[in-house]
């Protein structure tokens, strides 16, 4: 086939080897650049490093190579999970038709550059408010929701510790990454997945550990709002280092270890059993000292004389009722005497006023026929019948004769 010199056309294709080399030609003319992110794949072979270069903020990875002749010149601790920067060369295979980037130089990012920017996303959160509500956790929970990596030692401990304390506790686990580029992505999964859970009482966000790079990924501005909108109680136990992952900050609690999250989050069977016991014994002391307190008291109300001998307290009053009642007749009867004598008294000024006492001395009421009192003797005339009434009894008569005037 001929190879003209303008551009390929259904005619005049080129032949793959071609394409080739220009796209190689074109890569190796970009030159040389500085890049940074995190390791998300570093593996060896042959005395040489293949792994993945991951962007920080977006989801964009890169392949590198690093020759065994540039890696003498590397940092030795280079691994999985730190933050890099990179000279690297863009690198076109032109036999597997791949793109890799060829590593010149690798040193960390520094560590002054990463805690600053964790120190203003820190501020930033702190001002909307994430950090201050914090919800309390469940007394028993029933069932814990687990987010940790897959047969990891943080979900071993966890389960083996919660259980040690309190046998019937249940877990529901969703396993995550808990470094590398998956993990922002799946332990927020898991979070999500375990919050609508309506079963989940708690839930423990567990790892066993680590450097500060490492923890890094639960600083990720989005794992953590994730976590910070959780409506279940979130336990963060993902180390203990100085400068606390921002998930630390959101959780409702923090442990040092797995192993304490455990501890915090389920309460021992045996000190609970014996909490109940003293608890118990509290109070049948305390009964037990009432009863006894008001027994004493029963029993002294009884000894009392008053109850002792009931008979008692109507003999203390019988002779004070007695002499009352002494006293009441003694005044009774004065009182009818005095008001004998005053009758009697009255009477005497009675019957000295009254006209029969007139009549006992000699007088007599003369009364003309229709009963009017004779008062004049020109109220009766001679032959006027007239009735006399004298101390013992009653005369007619007929005035006949008036005496002489004096």
């Amino acid at each position: 086939m001929t190879i003209t010199e303008g551009p390929p056309t259904v005619d005049t294709p080129w032949p793959v080897s071609v394409l080739s080399q220009k796209i190689r030609g074109w890569i190796e003319r970009l030159g040389t650049a500085w890049v940074e992110g995190e390791i998300t794949q570093w593996g060896g072979s042959g005395g040489n490093i293949y792994g993945k270069l991951k962007d920080l903020e977006v989801d964009a990875t890169i392949s590198f190579t690093i020759w065994s002749s540039v890696r003498a010149k590397l940092p030795k601790d280079l691994k999985q999970g730190d933050r890099v920067v990179a000279l690297v060369k863009p690198n076109y295979w032109v036999k597997g038709g791949t793109l890799t980037m060829q590593v010149l130089e690798m040193r960390h990012v520094g560590l002054g550059d990463l805690l600053e920017k964790l120190e203003l996303l820190r501020q930033k959160l702190r001002a909307e408010g994430l950090f201050e509500h914090k919800k309390p956790l469940p007394f028993l929970p029933n069932c814990i929701g687990l987010v940790t990596a897959k047969d990891s030692d943080a979900e071993k401990d966890v389960i083996r510790n919660a259980q040690l304390r309190w046998p019937a506790v249940k877990f529901r686990t969703a396993h995550a990454a808990v470094q590398g580029e998956r993990a922002v992505t799946e332990v927020s999964q898991g979070i999500r997945e375990l919050d609508a859970d309506p079963e989940v009482d708690v839930i423990i966000v567990a790892r066993g550990g680590g450097d500060f790079q490492n923890l890094l990924v639960f600083s990720d501005e989005a794992l953590v709002r994730t976590a910070a909108a959780c409506v279940t109680p979130l336990v963060s136990a993902i180390g203990h280092e100085n400068d606390r992952p921002l998930l630390d900050e959101v959780a409702d609690l923090r442990a040092s270890t797995p192993t304490d999250a455990a501890k915090r989050v389920v309460p021992d069977v045996a000190e609970e059993l014996s909490r109940v016991q003293q608890a118990r014994a509290g109070m049948r002391l305390r009964i037990t000292q009432r009863l006894g307190y008001e027994g004493d008291r029963l029993e002294s109300l009884r000894t009392r004389p008053v109850l002792a001998n009931p008979v008692s307290l109507v003999d203390a009053h019988a002779d004070e009722l007695s002499r009352y009642v002494s006293r009441s007749n003694e005044l009774m009867e004065r009182a009818i005497e005095k008001a004998h004598s005053g009758v009697t008294e009255l009477t005497g000024q009675l019957r000295a006023l009254s006209p029969q006492r007139t009549l006992q001395r000699g007088y007599a009421i003369a009364q003309l026929p229709d009963g009017t009192a004779v008062r004049s003797t020109a109220d009766a005339p001679d032959g006027t019948e007239l009735l006399l009434t004298v101390a013992d009894g009653k005369i007619s008569t007929t005035v006949s004769g008036q005496p002489a005037d004096h």
